[in-house]
């Protein structure tokens, strides 16, 4: 199961207590929660606190859950708010991590996926971040990221061109340097 495909019958499977419809949940998305609460707090030990709430959190909240079609934005919404309550409620770190612990990559990918991630978390600001794991890690259409971060699809489309335009600057300048 994709993520971005998340089943909305799980949600209301995992409402009514379905402890496998709740473990099929988290197999699906738990890189991307991983990988979205990362790119906010930009803290590994943070991030995995917030996802391990967002869990708890979904899976007591799922009984109150209204299908719209939405799941996966509903999910994210949930780890968003608690980012930014983590954020609030603690002094700042600083400790971009990596991304290799949220996700298996394929070898052949694999060292490329980290480098680039690891630059969308050191230069880009939040909202790229966001933008960039959502869409690169996720899968997930830009009208969908306009969904869950509350923007119209055209200026999600626009930040993310301009992210990854800074991402191919950045690159190519430590090129030129090496």
């Amino acid at each position: 199961m994709n993520a971005s495909s998340l089943d909305e019958n799980l949600i209301v499977q995992m409402g009514r207590g379905d402890g496998e419809a709740f473990r099929k949940t988290y197999l699906a998305t738990s890189s991307i929660v991983y990988g979205y609460a990362l790119s906010i707090l930009k803290n590994r030990a943070d991030a995995e606190d917030v996802m391990h709430d967002a869990y708890i959190r979904a899976f007591h909240a799922a009984a109150t859950y209204q299908p719209l079609g939405k799941p996966l934005a509903w999910l994210l919404t949930i780890v968003r708010n608690l980012c930014y309550n983590k954020a609030r409620s603690s002094k700042p770190t600083v400790d971009i991590g990596t991304y290799e612990q949220a996700a298996p990559i394929d070898e052949e990918q694999g060292a490329l996926d980290r480098i680039v991630l690891q630059k969308a978390l050191e230069i880009l600001d939040e909202q790229e971040r966001q933008i960039v794991v959502l869409h690169a890690i996720a899968g997930m259409k830009h009208r969908e990221i306009g969904e869950v971060l509350e923007l119209p699809t055209g200026t999600v489309l626009s930040k993310y061109h301009r992210a990854l335009k800074r991402l191919k600057s950045e690159i190519a300048g430590r090129e030129e340097t090496a």
